[in-house]
């Protein structure tokens, strides 16, 4: 970590950012003010897991796609906003400070920027416009229930019969498995391989026999995770990332993708204001003590995060991705913990801290991402 990782500007509502003009924040903040009513504004206020309700997260995404917003960071030519990355953090926070709901959509986050990188033309024809336009809704298919975080242990047949795989098998921990319209999933396509070899990356369509998806209740009794089997499920062949068995090249640019941005600086910002407000008539000190570390934390991880933003998104390598992720979700958890000793908002400050608890698991644990971090380092 070098000596200029603090000196990174950032934006903040009512703080001047370097990079961002007067013009654009009068524009975000005027949309905002119009867009956002009170209904959307109490969904997100009410957010306790990954995203905000389906219909208000369903309502705002589509404000922002009729705005040409639905994708800051994508550029221009895929139909993004085309945002330099100061102008994405002032809109992640304004939006965090009005309460928008909360979209949290793979298809943008995630599997579009993907195929961006590394799909064919045709796919990029295909996915890109049904993903800005929320016609296209993504969850991953990555965990089974044997594998827990050795992702490379899975055990998903894909048999190629002609032109199509065949798959066979189960993913678990499958976020919004059940709204979904596709999932991009990791299976092994070469009997008898082990480890990283013999994989290929698929593009599945939801909507055909054979697949069964079991949602499971977590301990804030919500089911935003699912079990998904697959009985001869057929899927073109075409429908890949990269070649049949190098899967894993695709996979791994993917979680790097995923890990570096699943838990953004703007929904901390959120966590932490709902703690102040929930911790508002306690009088002990050492509540102020931890509100006021937990401020410090947060203003370093999104000076961490803007300088991660500040590259190109091929430029974010594998240490930086597992640093952010163990940083963010170890933050969150600590700011939901100290919310729960308020003495109001408890029922929504619970279902936060235990909403969150899995936060250290998904997208690989902190334990893995800590060993993963000493290896590339050279510990």
């Amino acid at each position: 970590m070098d000596g200029n990782v603090f000196s990174t500007t950032i934006a903040r509502p009512g703080r001047p950012s370097d990079g961002v003009s007067q013009a654009f924040r009068d524009e975000v903040d005027c949309f905002l003010a119009s867009a956002l009513n009170e209904d959307l504004r109490r969904a997100g206020r009410e957010t306790t897991g990954l995203k905000s309700s389906r219909e208000a997260a369903k309502a705002w995404h589509d404000k922002l796609y009729r705005r040409g917003w639905a994708a800051p960071s994508w550029p221009v030519e895929h139909g993004g906003a085309g945002w330099s990355p100061d102008e994405q953090r002032y809109f992640e926070m304004v939006c965090a400070e009005q309460d928008a709901p909360v979209v949290h959509s793979s298809g943008i986050r995630t599997i579009g920027p993907l195929i961006m990188a590394m799909g064919r033309e045709d796919q990029k024809r295909c996915y890109l416009p049904a993903i800005l336009s929320g016609d296209h809704e993504w969850c991953q298919g990555y965990s089974e229930p044997q594998a827990g975080s050795d992702l490379t242990a899975l055990h998903l047949h894909a048999e190629l019969r002609g032109d199509d795989f065949i798959l066979n098998g189960s993913k678990i921990w499958t976020s919004f498995a059940d709204q979904a319209t596709h999932m991009f999933l990791l299976a092994r396509s070469e009997p008898g391989s082990t480890g990283k070899d013999g994989l290929v990356f698929l593009l599945v369509e939801m909507d055909q026999p054979g697949i069964e998806v079991c949602p499971i209740r977590f301990i804030d009794g919500e089911c935003e995770t699912n079990q998904v089997f697959f009985t001869n499920v057929r899927t073109p062949a075409t429908e890949r990332i990269g070649e049949i068995g190098d899967g894993w090249a695709a996979a791994r640019a993917l979680m790097t993708i995923a890990r570096s941005n699943n838990t953004p600086p703007g929904l901390i910002r959120r966590a932490l204001r709902a703690a102040k407000s929930a911790t508002a008539g306690v009088e002990e000190e050492a509540v102020s003590r931890r509100l006021a570390d937990l401020e410090i934390r947060l203003d370093t991880f999104e000076a961490l995060s803007a300088r991660k933003t500040s590259q190109s998104p091929g430029a974010v390598d594998h240490l930086t991705a597992s640093m952010l992720k163990v940083l963010a979700t170890e933050l969150q958890q600590a700011i939901n913990e100290t919310a729960i000793s308020g003495q109001v908002e408890q029922e929504l400050a619970l279902a936060r801290y235990l909403a969150n608890r899995a936060a250290t698991i998904y997208s690989g644990t902190s334990e893995v991402h800590r060993n993963t971090m000493a290896r590339l380092i050279g510990c």
